[in-house]
């Protein structure tokens, strides 16, 4: 029985003495993955421009009819109330002032009608545009947009006063719109291109961990 004698070069490698087999070949290493995983890929994929720019358009559209019922619900003057209206620079004094009335119905008006106020925010932010995706996007514009529209009502309007808690409630029903509608339609519009850190980092460590594998 023959048997295999191996000597070891100057460098530490293993040679094998002529005239005994050939020793079977390694198998060929696995080149890392470099091609992105099919949920990435499927997730790059989208509509097309042509598509994506329709939607952009209506979307433009419906936030400038958006705008006008805006401007038309709280700049229109009301000379009647002004013995009734005063600035509110504290959080939450007039919701409570709203939950402690009496009237029901009034107290679901006022509080719901500022809510669902807020929510075509929520919706036509994440449509417009790519940079205009996300929670705290949405949140930041609607905050900036109804802080005007309430600085125009308190300096220019009669009958109208700044109210912080407008702020506030538009906002809350503008990331209603946005966790409810708006986040998964502005998913399928305008696509995520790139994975983000916590998500691109798994595939890395088990791109490494093939690796070192393989080298074993």
């Amino acid at each position: 029985m023959r048997m295999w004698r191996r000597d070891r070069s100057a460098d530490g490698a293993v040679a094998a003495k002529a005239g005994d087999p050939a020793p079977p070949p390694e198998p060929p290493r696995e080149a890392p993955r470099t091609v992105p995983r099919e949920a990435e890929a499927e997730e790059r994929r989208g509509p097309g421009r042509a598509v994506r720019v329709l939607v952009a358009l209506v979307a433009l559209v419906g936030m400038v009819g958006f705008a006008i019922v805006l401007a038309k619900l709280t700049l229109n003057a009301s000379p009647a109330s002004v013995p009734l209206t005063h600035s509110n620079l504290t959080p939450g004094s007039s919701i409570r002032a709203y939950l402690e009335q009496p009237a029901f119905l009034e107290t679901v008006k006022q509080l719901g009608g500022n809510v669902l106020l807020g929510v075509p925010f929520g919706v036509l932010l994440p449509l417009f545009s790519r940079k205009t995706r996300g929670l705290v996007r949405v949140a930041l514009l609607t905050i900036v947009t109804i802080l005007l529209v309430e600085l125009v009502q308190g300096a220019l309007i009669t009958g109208r006063a700044f109210d912080i808690d407008d702020v506030l409630l538009n906002t809350t029903g503008a990331l209603l719109g946005y966790l409810l509608v708006g986040r998964r339609l502005g998913r399928a519009v305008h696509p995520r291109v790139r994975r983000r850190w916590w998500q691109r980092r798994p595939a890395r460590q088990k791109g490494s961990e093939q690796v070192l594998a393989t080298d074993r």
